[in-house]
């Protein structure tokens, strides 16, 4: 039976084609474009089609009833951190924010955090906007390194005083800025937080890093804590996707917020499988990712950069003013090489796709630029210490 004419134009009209005969050459085109990119790790080219080929192979239930490859998942990330329970959500934003709003459950409740974290300065203001939660930003006071317990101490608010919002909450990050937050540290943090009645939550987008550098298990690394969220699109390269960790409680909780805020997801199986894929091929290559990070550091170091904060993991901050250069003379000759090469600011990213080339070549953008103010009578400035990660405008383009 055909069609009546006007429901044929109907279809006609919905009908859509987004794959291009040309996809696999833009693709990759762009994969080459990301190995030189150090703007940051969330701009890796994934799935490969390895990750593609096993995530099709995913069950395809409706994950906010029932989806064995979802769950799958976060009863590993429940296992793997120590934790009773986890949940996928989509991203480390909705993560951080639904732990936030399951934490606290009536205000007037403040959340310390360090004023550079991501919860604080690239989420939108979500704690304010959707638990109604004043945050207390505090700047470390070990050379802007990591939140100490003597940084944290004087700030919580205990008490009755009805003139200040009490502490309910400490989030912390680890990684920080490519930083590692010692585990000695986190442990006094929760320690002195617990006896207070305060909880804590660890935005670990990349805890991964951590892990692969100092070889402590993540169990360990998230046992002080009553939540975490971990990222699985910044470092190990999945599509997307995030999994907050707690108890059963708190992750029952969770869930019915992710609802509310429209994030429950329905056939979520492949996006489970390709961070399953990510877990078993990807993680282990952070350790190269980490040697290719210093060997662009100790490159700067002998070009007379300075260095603001040093790639403990993946990223490092850099000052090329003491050998006359500027940020954007650096963009600008890096993107018109050949094979150009994205670096903004002062930055720098190392991820999984990025090649040893891509680092050579970069230092080698500067290493010019210095060899032609050296021509122009320009007197390099002595070495300076590592120094702080600086203010926004010093660091150029901070990004999540």
């Amino acid at each position: 039976m055909s069609a009546d004419p006007s429901f044929e134009s109907i279809i006609n009209q919905i009908k859509v084609d987004v794959v291009s005969p040309t996809h696999d050459l833009e693709n990759a085109k762009q994969l080459e474009a990301v190995s030189r990119c150090f703007a940051s790790e969330l701009i890796s080219v994934f799935p490969t089609k390895e990750m593609y080929e096993y995530a099709t192979k995913a069950s395809v239930g409706d994950a906010v009833w029932h989806d064995s490859s979802t769950e799958a998942l976060e009863a590993h990330i429940a296992q793997l951190t120590g934790k009773e329970a986890a949940l996928l959500v989509a991203s480390g934003t909705m993560s951080n924010q639904l732990a936030v709003r399951t934490h606290l459950h009536q205000p007037p409740f403040s959340v310390i955090c360090d004023g550079r974290s991501h919860i604080n300065k690239y989420e939108a203001g979500g704690a304010a906007l959707h638990t109604g939660a004043h945050t207390v930003p505090l700047m470390p006071s070990n050379g802007h390194h990591h939140l100490t317990l003597k940084d944290i101490r004087p700030h919580v608010v205990l008490g009755e005083d009805i003139h200040s919002a009490p502490t309910r909450l400490i989030c912390l990050e680890n990684t920080l800025d490519g930083l590692i937050f010692p585990q000695s540290d986190i442990v006094d943090i929760c320690k002195f937080a617990h006896e207070n009645g305060i909880l804590v939550h660890l935005d670990g987008a990349r805890l991964w890093h951590v892990a692969a550098t100092t070889y402590i298990p993540m169990s360990v690394l998230c046992a002080p804590l009553d939540s975490v969220s971990l990222c699985f699109s910044k470092g190990l390269g999945a599509p997307m996707g995030t999994c907050l960790a707690g108890s059963k409680a708190f992750i029952q909780k969770a869930k019915w917020f992710r609802k509310a805020w429209g994030g429950g997801m329905r056939q979520t199986g492949i996006i489970a499988a390709a961070i399953a894929y990510a877990l078993t091929y990807n993680f282990s290559q952070l350790p190269r990712v980490h040697a290719l990070a210093k060997r662009l550091e100790q490159g700067l170091r002998d070009l007379g950069v300075r260095i603001l904060s040093p790639a403990e993991t993946c990223m490092l901050y850099y000052d090329p003013s003491p050998i006359g250069i500027g940020y954007q003379e650096i963009q600008d000759r890096a993107a018109a090489l050949p094979q150009p090469i994205i670096a903004m600011g002062s930055r720098l990213v190392v991820h999984i796709q990025t090649t040893t080339e891509a680092i050579d070549d970069l230092l080698a953008v500067l290493r010019t630029l210095k060899e032609n103010k050296l021509k122009d009578g320009f007197t390099p400035s002595p070495d300076l210490p590592v120094g702080p990660s600086g203010t926004d405008a010093e660091r150029g383009y901070p990004t999540a």
